[in-house]
């Protein structure tokens, strides 16, 4: 069982990085030796602490931001932001959604949310995620 590609494919797609990190955590799962428990928390762990890359991102290089190496399109960043004037810091409960996650995570950082709340709402969000993935597959292959 490769526990390691889980938590690198799930910390990668956290990130602004292309992953599929769902694939990769459903095919582990089929395994006969997988242990589904620990691939949710290898994944969710993976998935978390490269939204805390992000955050940090937002938090440390906001100045940066006209860069074109910058991390996130104005675009993008815009769309977060107005996930987060809409929502509230609840909206990192939806970090884990395509187009919109990676760049609110970043923008969580930038709007300088608290550390913990972020941690706990995203943790919550991304594990729940994995968890739903988790269950259909057992759902699907039985």
């Amino acid at each position: 069982m490769d526990y390691l590609a889980v938590f690198a494919s799930a910390f990668l797609a956290a990130t602004l990085l292309p992953a599929a990190s769902e694939a990769v955590l459903a095919g582990a799962s089929t395994s006969a030796e997988a242990n589904v428990l620990l691939l949710l928390g290898v994944a969710s762990v993976g998935n978390t602490l490269g939204s805390v890359v992000n955050w940090l991102l937002g938090r440390l290089l906001w100045r940066w931001r006209e860069h074109r190496w910058f991390p996130a399109t104005p675009a993008s960043l815009d769309r977060a932001s107005a996930w987060f004037r809409r929502f509230g810091v609840w909206s990192l409960l939806f970090a884990w959604l395509p187009l919109v996650g990676d760049p609110l995570t970043l923008a969580a950082g930038v709007l300088r949310v608290n550390f913990l709340p972020f941690l706990v709402l995203v943790t919550l969000g991304k594990t729940a995620r994995y968890a739903v993935v988790l269950g259909v597959v057992e759902f699907v292959v039985g």
